[in-house]
């Protein structure tokens, strides 16, 4: 029979205690081998999942400063200012625009403005039928284009324009994305707003618009530096009588109710 010395057995210099826990130590190295390659992936993923929070933060203080806020400016009329040296623009509260002018706007816009969540799909639907000759892009993504971001058609401006969207249409009103759009429209080169495009075009306030003068204001949309409200061409006579009538239907079948209310 063997016998075992336990002096042997807890002798670290070569006994099977020694032998065991280094056979311990060598197992847990390679263990440690593999997440030690995978660290500098787990950092990339930690550093996006941060990156895409702290945006996802920024746009929610963004859509929810300008809820309560009136916009002082946007980057288009910056822009559009230093081009100029300078723009035409007066803010007015929606009591002090007349109703028929909101009503104009949105008939010619987007006459389901009541009816959709930021996105009209009818329209999109049309307009990819109609090999995207005619415009689909609904005055809350109107706004968040003038409010948060630039002008053109890139990629990126529109992915951004896409997620700003029903963000809006979740914190703001219809009546305050209905205001702010009517407050930051271009009317004319360098005239922002119906305050201003009222005072510009026929020398009243944006609560004393006429209907005919509303729908004209709203016919210059959305190529107002092509277009006058003063000096309306035949198609714009046209187009004005089609957007007055359209105001008064979308009254009558409460497509108007969102805003007016």
């Amino acid at each position: 029979m063997t016998k075992i010395n336990p002096a042997a057995a807890l002798d670290p210099c070569g006994g099977p205690w020694f032998g065991s826990r280094a056979m311990a130590k060598r197992t847990k190295s390679k263990g440690d081998a593999e997440p030690e390659t995978l660290r500098p992936l787990r950092r990339l993923l930690r550093w996006l999942t941060r990156s895409v929070l702290l945006c996802l933060m920024l746009i929610l203080a963004a859509v929810a400063f300008y809820a309560v806020f009136n916009p002082p400016t946007t980057p288009y009329m910056l822009a559009e200012a230093r081009r100029l040296d300078g723009v035409e623009r007066s803010w007015v509260d929606m009591d002090q625009i007349a109703p028929v002018m909101a009503r104009s706007a949105v008939a010619a816009e987007d006459a389901n403005f009541c009816l959709h969540w930021g996105f009209d799909m009818r329209a999109l639907r049309a307009a990819i039928a109609g090999g995207a000759k005619r415009g689909a892009s609904t005055i809350s993504q109107q706004v968040v284009k003038n409010a948060y971001l630039w002008q053109g058609r890139s990629w990126l401006r529109k992915a951004l324009e896409a997620g700003i969207t029903p963000v809006m249409e979740a914190i703001w009103s219809k009546r305050r994305i209905l205001e702010v759009y009517l407050n930051v429209a271009e009317f004319d080169e360098g005239v922002f707003g119906v305050e201003a495009a009222a005072q510009h075009y026929f020398g009243v306030a944006a609560r004393e618009l006429s209907d005919v003068q509303a729908a004209r204001l709203a016919a210059v949309l959305p190529n107002p530096k092509a277009r006058s409200a003063a000096n309306p061409t035949a198609a714009l006579r046209t187009r004005a009588e089609s957007i007055r009538d359209g105001a008064a239907t979308i009254l009558a079948d409460g497509r108007a109710a969102c805003f007016e209310s």
